[in-house]
């Protein structure tokens, strides 16, 4: 397990960082990152614009205070709107995961709406000019010395798992394996591993409470209701198989990050108690530690 372990990172969201508005009690960054190390993470995602200083330099400086490095940042952009160009956005994000030695921009096909509660139908055009821009993305990645990865969101213009492979076979983008989102979207995560590895270049690990995913596919709960619910729990306690995921994965010589996200909305400041996201953290560290591959 040592090669596996070297290889997990955390991710702000696990705390309740998140870039939506009114997004509950947001931790700021010295709790989060001290809890990260606390726990023996040694890698992070960079989180939601806001969360660290705006400054690359000052980004890594902030990172390196608590023994962390970047492992990618997510970058949730417009994609589908031919009058909108998302590659100034993307490339000033790469600018900073450059500085930082980072190896992965993770890319959201944004709706351009707040939220992720509902979003509208993608047109055959839209789909063009989406994967047109995964493309470029994908290019100016590779020249900066990054992979970009396309990231499956519940909530954005691509969810389901259908559309995640509509991506897959139109355009050349790497994948963003997510089993929690892909899951919740109507998608097959354990399929996704076994069926394309050679297209997953970067892999966020959740875990989902079905009864509650049903839901929000039913419309039942909103997403960001469903969260507020308990929908996402540590790793091993839902109803996603992450041990095949993980093994599968291993067995085709997957060698990027586990990025370890539990999706959390929280009230307040929750403290270091039993109820804090440090203990969910820790509970999915300790499971993915005890998955033999």
């Amino acid at each position: 397990m040592t090669a596996l372990a070297s290889r997990i990172a955390g991710a702000p969201i696990s705390w309740g960082v998140c870039e939506v508005p009114g997004w509950g009690y947001q931790l700021g960054p010295e709790t989060v990152l001290a809890q990260m190390a606390e726990i023996g993470l040694t890698a992070t995602e960079f989180g939601p614009d806001g969360f660290l200083p705006d400054e690359p330099e000052a980004k890594v400086d902030k990172l390196t205070s608590f023994d962390l490095r970047a492992v990618g940042q997510f970058v949730p952009v417009v994609l589908h709107d031919p009058t909108l160009d998302p590659l100034p956005d993307v490339v000033t994000a790469m600018d900073a995961l450059v500085l930082a030695q980072a190896s992965t921009v993770v890319i959201a096909a944004s709706t351009g709406l707040e939220g992720y509660d509902v979003r509208p139908t993608l047109t055959e055009n839209g789909w063009a000019t989406l994967l047109r821009n995964l493309d470029r993305i994908t290019a100016a990645a590779d020249e900066m010395g990054l992979l970009a990865t396309l990231h499956p969101h519940v909530g954005t213009m691509i969810e389901s798992g259908d559309e995640a492979l509509r991506v897959i076979d139109g355009s050349r983008i790497a994948f963003c394996l997510d089993t929690g989102h892909l899951l919740i979207g109507g998608g097959d995560p354990v399929a996704i591993a076994k069926d394309h590895p050679d297209r997953i270049g970067h892999v966020h690990l959740k875990d989902v409470r079905l009864d509650v995913a049903r839901k929000v596919q039913a419309g039942e709960l909103t997403y960001a209701d469903a969260v507020r619910a308990g929908m996402y729990v540590p790793l091993g306690e839902g109803d996603v198989p992450i041990d095949q995921i993980v093994r599968s994965l291993e067995a085709n010589n997957y060698n990027g990050w586990y990025v370890l996200e539990q999706d959390t909305m929280i009230d307040i400041d929750p403290g270091a108690g039993a109820d804090s996201p440090l203990a969910d953290v820790s509970r999915s560290v300790a499971y993915l530690m005890s998955v033999r591959t």
